[in-house]
């Protein structure tokens, strides 16, 4: 894409390219690009005359709708800092990071309001307060009156925003929750990079369910049409509705977690529904099993691919894989395939550290295929943590020439086709006294019992000398048994990497994460697994 100062110029190029083509779907509501850009025009101005200036940090807590998607590019067109947190990390990280970002100002839905009051979220920082929805006692603006306030204001031009555009914190599923510092440059070349690998041409309809990809795609032209869900909860997505919404629209994308792919997957199988027009599936957050890749595939036409790029908050896209690529691979080898580097990015393998690394050297790399750590480097790459400068430290690296990389804090290794593996995440690894066990190469031979859904590697102990335990989740029907611990016990001791493992735990169902319901809690099962063994 060319040079772009402020991310939310892509709307006013679709507003004059197409005007009447329907922006956003939600619900009974529609309003086309050319609306959309008023109404974002608009609403910025009516932010700047509310105080909203450029660079001001501004908290958003509004569920994806017309009013979300308008208000984001408005704040971007204003110029402020966008503070972007998945409500569902729990309020006590909420909290955290609404203190950590300090932000000035909150938009936010008459709940999120409440919810600030009573939990006295950011008191000391902010100052402006406005309301998608009804205003209560917390005064403010609501949107109608920006609107009046933005006949009469203009708002600041592309040229004059500042770079930074946008703190967006991570689930904390692995840690805790960090905001990544995302500038207007970063966004544009995401979705540069997505259109191009993609080739998503604008002029067709598509169904996002998270909101981020709902964003980028309005912003390259396509139709986003809102299912009514919970997207803090997407596995527990209606699957009858979001096949509706996909046929009755013809849409040719669907962006969906693992989680959600998995329960649409199985109503597939169940009912014989059949989604013809998709073009393509995307699906990424976390590993995606073959299993699931199978079940969603035969809901497609001969040739349409489930794709499951790879990245991660802090640098998105990495990587991508289609699953007829994925079926073709030769079976045993270790984790999972991630796929090769996207254009434009690169990729690298480091020996695996726990310590900062300042500076970069070709020492650091490790052996070919050998399993370290996933390292990148790109424009899709976040500078910095918002206020955090010690998980910046042990994040990046600068290179001689002041470039940037960042360590994904992920396992992993390169095939000599150039293919990059996941192995697990690097806090995740079990080291025992023979040597190292990552979780994903370790699971793969415990998952591939019929009656397991997924299991989960995790370490009690001391690093060094942990003591390796496999949770198990079953697939509904299916019980603990004496008989089946057995059979499992015995596909480890196959394998020279699995047959220390000799302890298993069955868990009723595996603590996720919010954000895509799919990234297995392993910090919570240790917890868990260490109880139960004392």
């Amino acid at each position: 894409m060319p040079d772009i100062k402020n991310i939310s110029s892509l709307i006013s190029e679709l507003a004059a390219a197409m005007p009447d083509r329907p922006a956003i779907i939600d619900g009974a509501r529609k309003i086309s690009f050319r609306e959309l850009d008023a109404e974002i025009t608009l609403l910025a101005a009516g932010l700047s005359g509310a105080g909203i200036k450029p660079g001001l940090r501004v908290a958003l807590m509004v569920p994806p709708s017309i009013e979300f998607v308008a208000l984001t590019f408005a704040l971007f067109r204003a110029g402020a800092v966008i503070v972007l947190i998945d409500p569902g990390i729990g309020l006590a990280n909420m909290r955290a990071c609404l203190e950590e970002a300090r932000p000035e100002a909150f938009v936010g839905v008459p709940k999120a309001h409440a919810a600030r009051l009573l939990l006295r979220w950011a008191k000391k920082s902010l100052r402006i307060y406005i309301t998608a929805g009804r205003k209560w006692l917390w005064g403010g603006f609501s949107l109608e009156e920006l609107r009046r306030l933005g006949t009469g204001t203009a708002a600041p031009a592309p040229a004059d925003t500042p770079e930074t555009a946008a703190i967006l914190f991570t689930s904390g599923s692995t840690g805790v929750p960090k905001g990544a510092v995302y500038t207007h440059s970063m966004f544009a070349a995401q979705a540069g990079m997505l259109k191009e690998y993609f080739t998503i041409e604008p002029g067709f309809y598509s169904v996002p369910t998270f909101p981020l990809f709902a964003l980028f795609d309005v912003s390259l032209g396509l139709t986003i049409v809102l299912p009514e869900m919970d997207f803090t909860r997407p596995a527990a997505v209606n699957p009858a509705m979001l096949a509706g919404l996909i046929n009755k629209y013809k849409a040719v994308q669907l962006f969906g977690s693992p989680a959600l792919l998995d329960t649409l997957g199985r109503y597939g199988e169940k009912h014989g529904t059949l989604l013809p027009s998709l073009k393509r599936i995307i699906s990424c957050g976390a590993p995606v099993s073959a299993a699931i890749i199978e079940r969603a595939q035969k809901m497609l036409s001969p040739g349409t691919q489930v794709f499951t790029p790879y990245g991660a908050t802090e640098a998105l896209p990495v990587s991508c894989i289609s699953g007829a690529e994925l079926a073709a691979l030769k079976p045993g080898l270790p984790g999972i395939c991630v796929g090769k580097t996207w254009a434009g990015m690169e990729t690298f393998i480091l020996k695996i550290s726990d310590s900062p690394l300042p500076s970069w050297s070709d020492e650091l790399l490790a052996k070919d295929g050998e399993i370290g750590e996933i390292t990148v480097k790109g424009p899709v790459v976040s500078a910095e943590y918002f206020g955090r400068e010690e998980s910046t430290a042990l994040a990046k690296i600068r290179g001689p020439g002041g470039e940037l990389y960042h360590r994904m804090g992920d396992t992993g290794w390169k095939d000599a086709e150039g293919r990059l593996w996941f192995c697990g995440r690097k806090s995740h690894r079990v080291t025992v006294p023979g040597g190292t066990l990552f979780t994903i190469p370790c699971e793969a031979v415990f998952n591939a019992h019929p009656e397991v859904r997924r299991t989960a590697l995790v370490g009690i102990g001391s690093a060094g000398s942990q003591k390796p335990v496999l949770c198990v989740e079953l697939e509904r029907g299916y019980a603990e048994r004496e008989a089946l611990t057995g059979e499992l016990l015995a596909l480890g001791a196959a394998q020279k990497h699995t047959r220390n493992i000799k302890t298993i735990l069955y868990h009723p169902r595996f603590p996720v994460d919010i954000r895509h319901n799919a990234k297995i809690s392993r910090e919570k099962l240790a917890a868990w697994a260490k109880e139960r063994l004392v």
